[in-house]
């Protein structure tokens, strides 16, 4: 297993590359969504905080239009369930 630190910078660095969201690396890392935020927010800034910085400008990102993405999932779930009550 690899250590902390490498496990730190390859959540940054696949971040950083395909902008996953927070959910989405948990899942691909098998991991909890606790453990990502808390590796890309406190143990990334010990290790490069340039790196941090880049990494919390897409979390910060991903914060702001979450509203978005949530109305936006809701909508395609109804939408392929039939289930939407004449609602577009």
């Amino acid at each position: 297993m690899k250590n902390i630190h490498d496990r730190v910078l390859d959540e940054a660095n696949l971040l950083l590359e395909k902008e996953y969201t927070v959910r989405q690396l948990a899942h691909i890392k098998h991991l909890s969504k606790s453990t990502i935020h808390k590796d890309l927010t406190d143990r990334l800034y010990k290790i490069d905080k340039i790196k941090y910085l880049k990494v919390k400008a897409i979390l910060d990102y991903h914060t702001k239009i979450r509203h978005i993405r949530g109305g936006e999932s809701t909508r395609r779930k109804y939408l392929k369930t039939g289930n939407n009550n004449n609602r577009q």
